[in-house]
């Protein structure tokens, strides 16, 4: 098992994003997913970020994937640039990785294959909030008591969810953390990562919240995260 800094700064992204398509899942920065990779083509791809500069780019699949599934299908021009952050080679020769979400990518332009994995010309996506630091903690405090609601009623949660907010984490991560958590379809998840304004993602959540009601699911709350 290896283990390296977490910390990521956008002079570290060369501009060409090494593409992971994913056909499920919508990565988010602040979060940490595990995945375990045994494809030829992404060992490579892995094993080639872990001796450069350890990121990797989650993409979401777009529709009709599945009939192309060995070539290059269609993309969603949205995606999270990530940070490799351990990695463990089993006797079989795949990876169990553990990545970080750092920021948000437009994908632009795919290159030619001259490599059995995707590489993308991409820019990194700035979040934006804002300067209105009274209609920030409003918008806080309205997005926690809106995800309280749909919770199941867990006090241990509920605790959890007062600390995270206790550590002093920005709106913009509590957003991110709160839509890689909540189990809502891909395309509002989609349409969260790719909305900057960090005021219009949080209304966005709660609009989404809220018509998801207390039907329940998702995935277990808190998500590793990670204030880099």
């Amino acid at each position: 098992m290896s283990d390296e800094p977490l910390a990521f700064s956008p002079d570290q992204f060369s501009g060409l994003a090494r593409v992971f398509p994913l056909p499920n899942l919508v990565m988010f920065p602040h979060v940490m997913q595990a995945l375990h990779i045994f494809e030829p083509r992404y060992v490579a791809m892995f094993e080639e970020a872990i001796q450069d500069d350890r990121l990797i780019a989650l993409g979401l699949l777009a529709p009709g994937w599945e009939q192309h599934y060995e070539d290059r299908p269609k993309l969603h021009p949205t995606a999270c640039l990530c940070r490799i952050a351990t990695q463990q080679r089993t006797p079989q020769g795949t990876y169990n990785v553990l990545l970080l979400g750092v920021r948000r990518l437009r994908l632009v332009r795919e290159l030619p294959a001259t490599q059995p994995f995707r590489v993308v010309e991409s820019e990194i996506l700035d979040d934006h909030e804002p300067a209105d630091a009274e209609t920030a903690v409003g918008l806080q405090q309205q997005l926690l008591a809106a995800f309280k609601r749909s919770m199941p009623k867990i006090p241990q949660a509920y605790e959890q969810l007062d600390q995270l907010l206790g550590s002093q984490i920005t709106l913009g991560m509590l957003s991110d953390i709160v839509s890689y958590t909540l189990d809502i379809d891909l395309g509002t998840k989609l349409r969260l990562l790719g909305e900057c304004d960090v005021f219009r993602r949080t209304r966005l959540l709660m609009e989404a919240i809220e018509a998801r009601g207390t039907a329940g699911g998702g995935r277990v709350f808190p998500p590793a995260f990670s204030v880099n």
